[in-house]
């Protein structure tokens, strides 16, 4: 198939990849703007665009794809047999998704209708789902409302991080849309039930703060989610603490307050959290710092029972 890929992310490469190993011809690529990252704010391509740039493939990078009229005339001059959105960034008008010979489809990483949006993968995790997946699915105007092509069930891992799950994901993704592709024209269209739809919504960086009321599991569960970003964070002697890993433990009778230091283990601190619980911290990080495990932290950090965080 002549095909233009949408996708900006490390997470739409497999699915890049994929397509081109199966003999696909990728017309175009569109991707979004280099964007400033680091400490010196640099111009930072996404990775779809050094891939495209590597293999030599055509590329476009709109700020406002609605607005920019360059990207029409050029899908029309192309004449793409469909469109594959991956993990693209912009909501793409209809004039583009209507315009190949297939309607256009996208990889989405949740069984939909549950989890439309743009943190499919970070909310799986915080709802405690034990089960995710991925959606090959028809665009339309709308938030991920288009009709179901296929769908690939996988469960999720008890101690599973989102960028880990994701990765995963984005992998099985890869190879439910060659499989799609391969029977576009065979494959029954299903409409999403508007009834079982949840939402998914863009994280930002103030959610990751650690409410130590909570019990360990919600808690574990937002350090899974938010790795790599925004990262669970806490603070410790004024300092700030991004904690990338742990264990939820159950304590029969808190002996403190939440957010106070229970015991420090060989592997690190154990903070009291709310239900009856406490919470393990296994890797951290100060922030500006490396990620470090608790233990060597607690080599040039003194840590007492009864300390605060939080």
């Amino acid at each position: 198939m002549k095909i233009v890929f949408f996708g900006s992310p490390e997470a739409a490469l497999p699915s890049l990849e994929r397509l081109l190993a199966a003999g696909h011809g990728i017309e175009l690529v569109i991707t979004q703007p280099d964007k400033p990252a680091g400490r010196g704010k640099a111009p930072t391509p996404p990775p779809v665009k050094e891939m495209a740039l590597r293999l030599g493939i055509p590329l476009l990078q709109p700020e406002r794809i609605r607005q920019d009229e360059r990207v029409l005339k050029t899908l029309e001059k192309i004449a793409p047999d469909i469109i594959v959105v991956v993990a693209y960034g912009q909501i793409i008008p209809s004039a583009i998704i209507d315009l190949p010979r297939h309607r256009s489809v996208n990889v989405h990483f949740s069984l939909l209708p549950k989890y439309r949006g743009a943190a499919p993968v970070q909310w799986a995790i915080l709802s405690g789902e034990k089960k995710t997946g991925v959606t090959v699915f028809e665009l339309n105007e709308k938030m991920d409302e288009g009709d179901i092509l296929s769908q690939l069930e996988t469960d999720i891992g008890p101690r599973e991080t989102a960028r880990e799950l994701e990765e995963r994901l984005s992998g099985l993704g890869a190879g439910l849309l060659i499989d799609t592709l391969e029977k576009i024209d065979r494959l029954p269209h299903i409409r999403q039930d508007q009834a079982q739809a949840t939402l998914a919504p863009r994280l930002h960086k103030g959610q990751g703060k650690i409410d130590w009321r909570k019990d360990a599991v919600s808690i574990d569960r937002m350090v899974r989610a938010f790795s790599p970003w925004p990262g669970a964070f806490t603070s410790f002697r004024g300092q700030r603490i991004i904690i990338h890993g742990g264990s939820p433990l159950t304590v029969p009778a808190p002996p403190l307050d939440p957010g106070r230091v229970v015991e420090v283990r060989r592997e690190g601190p154990v903070v009291c959290c709310g239900g009856d619980s406490a919470y393990l911290i296994e890797r951290l990080q100060r922030e500006n710092r490396k990620e470090m495990a608790a233990a060597d932290f607690l080599h040039g950090t003194r840590i007492e029972k009864g300390d605060c965080l939080g």
